[in-house]
């Protein structure tokens, strides 16, 4: 049984797969949402617009695979960047849009504090736990983290928050809810920090790691 990365027309699917490759992961890239049904786990990478990507998985007839699979199947899923994002029930970039709905929340652009404060938040960045969760087992508080994102995800449940990064005053960089996680910076471009993560998320997944 391999990884699934979802291929949904929307992230630079090489970078995340050599990663897990290199976690001593097996890989599958697929656009086919039957795919779940053999997978151990999958990975929801994404770049750009929350509006855009729920339309590629709803197109693509990832939305209600997804659901059946993770929600009520319970297979381990770690949404990466604006794949965390969709994760949340609703989001605003691109228009208003129900998003997958597995995390209760919102996806909402970041607001600065201050001037000179840049959006997007681009570069290295503190990751601050803020409940013990094996995603994070061996990674120090307070790790940097490499992050590229406009938006955030606001969980409506404060139980369901792992991590959070001081930006913008400070939005949740991770989260979790059973079986799903996400995370809002690019564990693959993370140096041995993001492999750490992604070693975690394999050996939570039963996928090694």
């Amino acid at each position: 049984m391999s990884v699934l990365i979802v291929d949904y027309g929307m992230s630079n699917l090489g970078s995340i797969r050599r990663s897990l490759e290199e976690c001593e992961a097996k890989v599958l890239i697929s656009d086919d949402p039957r795919s779940l049904r053999s997978a151990v786990c999958a990975v929801l990478p994404g770049v750009g617009a929350f509006a855009d990507g729920m339309k590629n998985l709803e197109e693509k007839g990832w939305v209600p695979a997804i659901r059946e699979e993770v929600a009520a199947k319970g297979i381990p899923l770690l949404g990466i960047c604006l794949g965390m994002q969709l994760l949340a029930g609703v989001g605003k970039e691109g228009g208003k849009r129900d998003g997958l709905g597995l995390i209760a929340g919102e996806a909402r652009r970041l607001e600065p504090e201050g001037p000179g404060v840049r959006i997007p938040h681009v570069g290295w960045n503190e990751v601050h736990t803020v409940r013990t969760s094996p995603l994070f087992e061996g990674i120090p508080d307070g790790t940097d983290f490499y992050f590229v994102h406009g938006y955030h995800l606001v969980p409506a449940d404060a139980g369901n928050l792992l991590a959070t990064t001081p930006y913008c005053g400070r939005f949740a960089s991770a989260v979790a809810s059973g079986s799903v996680y996400g995370v809002q910076f690019h564990p693959e471009k993370s140096g041995r920090s993001g492999f750490r993560l992604l070693r975690n998320f394999l050996r939570i997944s039963g996928a090694g790691g």
